[in-house]
């Protein structure tokens, strides 16, 4: 039966060639409609009781998201007029960061004390630059005895200070807030090392944080999938000794990831930290039906055969192997969907999308393209076995 399925591809390898790369141009079309949530409430489904917990009290008093200047002067000593005047002028250009609804610092804290009958509240540090040493002095000592300040906007040594700005995301644009605000912030530190070079600029806190998942994601992109690629490449061809196999194996994974990419975003799927590892897990289990393939093809073609009975044979040999393998590492990673956060279960359901894409290719696809691509395999004269040609009986034995 496989054998006539064999006969069948390579009779229709043109139509079939034609037919995957306009559904899988219609399916990767769907990567249009990815978007990366930065929110940390991804990883919690949504009746978890911590989170409607959390969710109850942020509406009750107001959300904690937020971004922290730490400044480190590096002479060690934050009560100096130089350094006071950088977070005083920090505070108050804090106040145009998108969203901001609060800006805390040890400048602007609002220090109560009692004259006689009066109470007086006022900032704690104002006219850094004019302020006495005897002033920075009382500064000091209250800011290190203060709750609110000591190990929270100042160190215990008083040789880093913090500055915390609470923003408050719309939440209608997710994707576009987020950036948003770290770009400002990060124009506004590299405005703070001009302006004050004695300093250290470090930036933390949640939105920080959130952002960070996606840039991973792009640099990912833009650096590991690359160089993955390129060492896959490298393998294949040294291995498979020729172009067509290792030209064939790229489409092949290419393909599946696009696909199963596209298809998570025609079905509503937003990508985060652990999903976002996906193309590179479907890059990597892609690789191993087509290499079973073709390394079957290649030692059938060095004993004697015809291209199109290598094929057929191939077709023979793997089918079965390849199903099984791709059928249980499908299920292993819809296995995931049983866990608790809904990340991991976008991660599992587009891996094993990318799996059974990886599969139908390798039986359908890559045989067709081998039977038009040109193969060039030197018929077996020696007992000489190379390692790739070992891979058949080894297979056998387990």
């Amino acid at each position: 039966m496989i054998e006539r399925y064999g006969n069948w591809v390579i009779r229709w390898r043109y139509f079939i060639i034609l037919a995957t790369l306009m559904l899988v141009v219609v399916a990767a079309s769907g990567m249009r409609f990815l978007r990366f949530d930065s929110d940390y409430r991804v990883f919690f489904s949504e009746d978890n009781p911590q989170l409607v917990a959390f969710e109850e009290l942020q509406d009750t008093y107001t959300k904690n998201d937020n971004v922290l200047f730490v400044l480190a002067p590096k002479d060690g000593q934050v009560f100096t007029n130089k350094t006071l005047e950088a977070v005083e002028w920090l505070t108050k250009e804090a106040w145009q960061i998108p969203y901001s609804i609060r800006v805390d610092s040890i400048t602007n804290f609002q220090h109560t004390y009692a004259e006689e009958d009066d109470l007086i509240v006022e900032a704690l540090i104002t006219e850094a630059k004019t302020l006495s040493k005897e002033d920075m002095a009382r500064a000091k000592d209250i800011a290190l005895s203060e709750p609110q300040l000591a190990n929270k906007l100042i160190s215990p040594k008083a040789h880093v200070t913090g500055i915390n700005i609470t923003v408050q995301l719309p939440g209608e644009q997710p994707d576009k807030e987020v950036p948003e605000i770290v770009t400002f912030v990060r124009d506004l530190a590299d405005k703070v090392r001009a302006r004050y070079p004695h300093m250290e600029v470090y930036l933390t806190g949640m939105v920080i944080m959130n952002n960070s998942f996606p840039e991973a994601f792009k640099g990912d992109l833009s650096s590991l999938v690359p160089i993955m690629y390129l060492v896959i490449l490298l393998m294949l061809g040294l291995l498979l000794r020729g172009f067509s196999g290792t030209f064939a194996t790229l489409l092949v994974i290419s393909f599946s990831t696009a696909a199963a990419m596209g298809l998570a975003g025609f079905v509503g799927m937003s990508l985060s930290g652990p999903s976002s590892t996906a193309p590179i897990m479907i890059l990597t289990l892609a690789v191993a039906d087509s290499v079973h393939f073709l390394v079957t093809h290649r030692q059938e073609m060095r004993l004697g055969r015809e291209k199109r009975e290598a094929i057929v044979e191939s077709l023979r040999v793997n089918f079965q192997p390849i199903f099984l393998t791709s059928l249980t590492t499908a299920l292993g990673f819809l296995s995931m969907n049983f866990g608790d956060v809904p990340p991991f279960h976008d991660l599992g359901n587009i891996v094993a999308t990318g799996v059974a894409i990886a599969f139908i290719l390798s039986v359908t696809f890559l045989p067709a393209l081998m039977a038009i691509l040109p193969v060039r395999t030197k018929p077996q004269t020696a007992k000489k076995i190379y390692a790739m040609d070992r891979q058949r009986c080894v297979c056998g034995i387990l």
